[in-house]
């Protein structure tokens, strides 16, 4: 009577035919990337990553145990980088789940029993590939993250008019975490120049609401504990009626309809003799 055939585990199904599975593996790979990715890259990266899961399904096939942590640290790897690269979720998992797609010859030519071994490592690659979807969502998170703090302080500059007079132009929305950069930018200008008069120029806001408003007061204040004036400029018809039907009051505070006249009124607080085009002073 013949012996019976023992029945493969996850670590003999991938050791089987190593270097066929892995070929089959890279191959699908790079087909679904489309060459976005050199073969030479993809070798490397898969290849180390199929002998650290040889290696730690050999210790234990928990994904998320301390077994597989060398295999996590390489998706992590290969995660972040396809997030930076601009690739998708999907083109992302795809660089696991491949596998089991590769691993199908050979559970094809063998016994039945063999597909308990495929359909737990099918569970394991599976796990493997929510991984590396999660750490790929937060990469991006982070990226687009980073992205918008840098359009913040790109879309936030603030400007020299002239000895002692700065200006921060604000255009789009105010909010919350705007009015927090706007503010530190404004009081480093300040200690940075020297400067005892800033005009907030809100031309470029869309529109100005309560929320708005108190934004603006909490520049002005911290402006003022600096020891600095501040002038708020742009101040159009359609704002200052929308100011008074919601009983908005800026005190003391400064206000002009345009840069230009908040720049003459800054200049004049600044001791400038200011001269018109008649050669006449103002």
């Amino acid at each position: 009577m013949a012996q019976q055939k023992s029945p493969k585990g996850p670590v003999e199904l991938l050791t089987t035919d190593r270097e066929k599975v892995t070929a089959a593996w890279i191959d699908g790979v790079a087909a679904s990337l489309q060459g976005r990715i050199s073969k030479a890259e993809l070798d490397r990266e898969l290849r180390e990553l199929y002998e650290a899961l040889v290696t730690g399904l050999a210790a234990g096939d928990e994904t998320r145990g301390e077994s597989l942590s060398e295999v996590r640290a390489l998706l992590t790897e290969l995660s972040r980088n396809r997030a930076r690269q601009g690739f998708t979720p999907s083109e992302t998992a795809i660089s696991v789940l491949a596998l089991k797609q590769a691993l199908e010859p050979a559970v094809r030519n063998d016994s039945a029993a063999d597909t308990t071994a495929y359909l737990r490592l099918g569970r394991i690659l599976d796990d493997l590939a929510l991984f590396t979807i999660e750490t790929y969502t937060r990469t991006r998170e982070e990226i687009i993250s980073s992205q918008a703090a840098q359009l913040m302080e790109l879309s936030t500059p603030v400007v020299k008019l002239w000895d002692g007079v700065i200006a921060v132009p604000l255009v789009g929305t105010l909010d919350s975490a705007r009015t927090q950069v706007v503010m530190e930018k404004l009081l480093q200008a300040l200690v940075d120049t020297g400067s005892e008069q800033a005009i907030i120029d809100i031309t470029g806001v869309p529109a100005v609401d309560t929320q708005v408003a108190q934004h603006l007061l909490k520049t002005v204040v911290a402006a003022r504990l600096m020891g600095a004036e501040c002038t708020v400029s742009g101040i159009r018809p359609q704002i200052a009626q929308t100011i008074v039907a919601l009983g908005i009051e800026f005190g003391d505070i400064v206000t002009k309809a345009t840069l230009a006249d908040a720049l003459q009124h800054a200049l004049k607080k600044s001791g400038v003799d200011l001269v018109n085009r008649q050669g006449g002073r103002r």
